[in-house]
């Protein structure tokens, strides 16, 4: 019998962890639907989360992010991933807390910079070094991260569904969150 997910998972970590790679397959997975809270705000507001930052600034699009993660919580339960710094908020981790789960794909610099150093996609990247800076942002953002409910460590040598079985097997550690049908 197939398993039913009782909360939205919220996958959490730094960009390059797999949000979106891994959430995806998840979604498949457990045949629940896949949100991004990224791509909800780009389409509301009809423009990149790059054109957001520069026109509004950040302060405005971590109020638009929380609402969105927000609303995307209250809906049917899937797998919703989060920009990189959605976690950072404590008022984010705490409606996450109390109304999904969250899991950290925890991945070292190494890693994550393999998978981001080639993409022009990264506002917080487009700096002089951006490979000092990617090392900054995780030594910031890493003790946060490490609040998540749940954690699986990624590896490089992990494909993208051996990365999603990880991430089943410490769900099914929480029976409020992955019941087995």
């Amino acid at each position: 019998m197939a398993a039913i997910l009782r909360k939205t998972v919220v996958l959490v970590g730094m960009m390059g962890a797999g949000k979106t790679a891994i959430g995806t397959g998840l979604a498949k997975r457990l045949a629940v639907p896949f949100l991004d809270s990224d791509a909800e705000i780009e389409s509301a507001a009809a423009m990149s989360i790059a054109e957001i930052f520069e026109r509004d600034g950040e302060a405005f699009f971590r109020d638009r992010e929380t609402e969105v993660i927000g609303r995307l919580l209250d809906g049917t339960p899937g797998i919703l991933s989060t920009g990189g710094g959605a976690f950072l908020a404590e008022r984010n981790r705490r409606m996450i807390h109390d109304r999904g789960v969250s899991v950290l794909l925890d991945a070292d610099v190494d890693l994550l910079w393999s998978r981001v150093k080639h993409k022009n996609t990264r506002p917080l990247l487009r700096t002089a070094d951006p490979r000092a800076t990617l090392e900054e942002i995780y030594a910031v953002r890493a003790p946060i991260y490490g609040l998540a409910d749940l954690s699986v460590k990624a590896r490089v040598d992990y494909s993208i569904p051996e990365m999603v079985e990880k991430v089943v097997e410490v769900l099914r550690s929480r029976p409020d969150v992955l019941e087995e049908g």
